[in-house]
């Protein structure tokens, strides 16, 4: 078995339901860093931009008073519309990596815009990039990356999606290859490459330099191919449970662990299960299952607290 010592286990919102600053559906922010504690975790994603305090010394007081810290935060663009979203994404990214470098944290991930609306699922525009459109996305990654790291010592970490343009293995190797690997690498997102029916361990062979941060997360094989049977936008996919838990779904985590753990480097590895919307007493328990599950795969740090 590969030492998985390096592999850093974390968490984030989104296990808890949360895709929104705000949102009637999911908990508030207190309950979620609360519950984090409570399953064991000792490490965050700040989840959507605004959801957790904004105030680095609030946030950094309210992390302190549950033993935890933050791996990265997250944030939209659709960098392939080209300067004005180029511009847009420098001031909410740069918003984004201050806080970031506030409270020690060095990764920001930066999820490409979807096609289709996150509530309802309608799409928003084309599933297709042409020529000018592609070059816009890669050039603007890299000046962005560029930005992130020089102004704030933040790593920006790049994380293919269903329902965006860089969603297929192929879009993934393309863009890595197009983009600057001093600014510009990999949030291996291993459900979102699933969903898509890429080889998870194929791109840690091909790309593994690249592979900077890394997603944990599970898709279920029937309904991945109901939902690409029936064209379903990514909303009502995972209202049908298409990310579940680790131990039923793909990729198989062992092996995903022991190539990670080959890369022979610190590599942050957070959970993710996609669960909007969800009653609020729904995550809690399944955090924990799952928590005990990579703890099983000999992934941590998961603190166990007296009874």
């Amino acid at each position: 078995m590969a030492d998985k010592s390096r592999l850093v286990l974390g968490t984030a919102p989104d296990s808890w339901g949360v895709w929104f600053a705000s949102d009637p559906h999911q908990v508030t922010w207190d309950v979620y860093l609360d519950e984090v504690a409570r399953v064991g975790y000792r490490w965050t994603e700040l989840g959507p931009q605004g959801f957790l305090p904004q105030d680095p010394a609030r946030l950094q007081d309210e992390l302190a008073a549950r033993e935890l810290t933050v791996s990265g935060g997250t944030v939209f663009a659709g960098l392939h519309r080209g300067a004005e979203a180029l511009a847009e994404a420098k001031e909410t990214f740069g918003r984004e990596a201050r806080l970031l470098a506030a409270v020690g944290a060095k990764y920001l991930v930066h999820l490409p815009e979807q096609y289709t609306d996150m509530h309802s699922g309608a799409a928003t525009e084309g599933a297709d990039l042409d020529a000018e459109q592609w070059n816009n996305l890669v050039t603007g990654t890299d000046e962005l990356g560029r930005y992130v790291h020089e102004q704030f010592g933040v790593e920006l970490v790049f994380h293919p999606h269903v329902d965006t343009h860089v969603d297929t293995q192929d879009r993934i190797e393309r863009f890595l290859t197009d983009t600057d690997p001093e600014f510009v690498n990999l949030c291996l997102d291993t459900g979102h490459i699933a969903y898509c029916e890429g080889d998870n361990l194929q791109i840690i062979e091909r790309f593994g330099e690249r592979v900077t941060y890394v997603h944990l997360k599970s898709v279920d094989p029937a309904v991945r191919a109901r939902a690409l049977a029936e064209n379903l936008p990514l909303s009502e996919a995972v209202k049908l449970g298409v990310m579940c838990e680790p131990a039923y779904g793909e990729p198989p985590m062992p092996a995903l662990l022991d190539a990670l753990a080959g890369l022979d480097r610190d590599i942050f590895t957070v959970i993710e299960q996609d669960l909007y919307p969800v009653a609020p007493d729904v995550p809690l328990p399944i955090a924990a299952r799952t928590a005990g599950y990579f703890t099983a795969c000999g992934v941590g740090p998961v603190r166990r607290w007296p009874s």
